[in-house]
């Protein structure tokens, strides 16, 4: 299977995004990908609370889901929308932030939305409480997509590896971290990270990024990390977007995961304890 990580660099608004993406999956699926995934946040990238209630809709009313999917049908390829920002029904008016896996036909194969919230202080200027205006997911997913099995996952979640072991457990053999990574912790964190997911559980993992500097942030720009990341299951980058958007495509071997597996079955392994 040829996959590829689609690297975004998206403004706050989605009508502009959309073109722009699809422009990328159809150069992908040129280039023969029969797995196009794109990052986190691919219908915008915005923390102004009222424009996200202004511009964002529900699932069902959303044009860009609407718009991928038809795109994934008219080439015929299995796409992974990294997550899209989306209206809910929940009573405090929260958003989702949900990944789609989106068939050959068109069809939502599975939904995933985000369940580890970025509340974090980067530095003493830069703050972030993603959990004040998304409501965090309360199940781990895992999609068939025939050409192997699919754990998703979104951006911080990178960082709680007992969500990955749960996934690669379960059966996953590639896991998709579509994510629109802080540049500061990006630079420090970001492919020790991945790699360590992509060991730990003998996986595939793809992770299509943001990138660049977007709408301002409690002030200031948001910057993010790009190097949009493909890792195979005994730790290799086998592909690394760098920091403009773009297409980067990757070849899969699906055997590389049983291999890896059968010399170090450490998924098998685990073992309960005491204490502390």
């Amino acid at each position: 299977m040829r996959a590829a990580l689609v690297q975004l660099s998206v403004t706050d608004d989605p009508a502009a995004n959309l073109p722009v993406t699809v422009d990328f999956i159809r150069q992908a699926a040129a280039g023969g990908a029969g797995f196009v995934l794109t990052p986190e946040c691919t219908n915008l990238l915005s923390s102004d609370r009222a424009l996200q209630r202004a511009v964002l809709a529900h699932e069902d009313e959303d044009a860009t889901l609407s718009a991928l999917r038809a795109e994934a049908e008219r080439l015929g390829i299995w796409l992974l929308i990294g997550s899209l920002g989306l209206k809910t029904h929940d009573p405090d008016g929260r958003f989702a932030n949900r990944s789609f896996l989106i068939g050959p036909a068109g069809q939502i194969v599975a939904r995933y939305d985000k369940i580890h919230m970025f509340d974090v202080d980067v530095s003493p200027t830069e703050r972030y409480r993603e959990s004040e205006a998304y409501r965090p997911g309360t199940k781990a997913v895992l999609a068939e997509a025939g050409f192997a099995r699919i754990g998703m996952a979104i951006c911080y979640d990178l960082r709680f590896p007992q969500l990955f072991r749960r996934l690669s457990q379960a059966g996953a053999e590639v896991l998709t971290l579509p994510a629109a990574f802080n540049d500061t912790t990006g630079a420090a964190h970001w492919e020790s990270l991945i790699r360590a997911r992509a060991i730990e559980n003998t996986c595939f993992v793809l992770a299509p990024a943001q990138c660049g500097t977007h709408a301002a942030h409690a002030g200031k720009p948001r910057r993010t990390h790009g190097h949009s990341l493909a890792v195979a299951p005994w730790g290799e980058v086998l592909a690394d977007g760098g920091t403009e958007p773009g297409v980067t495509l990757v070849d899969l071997d699906l055997s590389r995961v049983a291999e890896a597996r059968a010399r170090v079955p450490s998924i098998t392994h685990d073992r309960g304890f005491d204490g502390p």
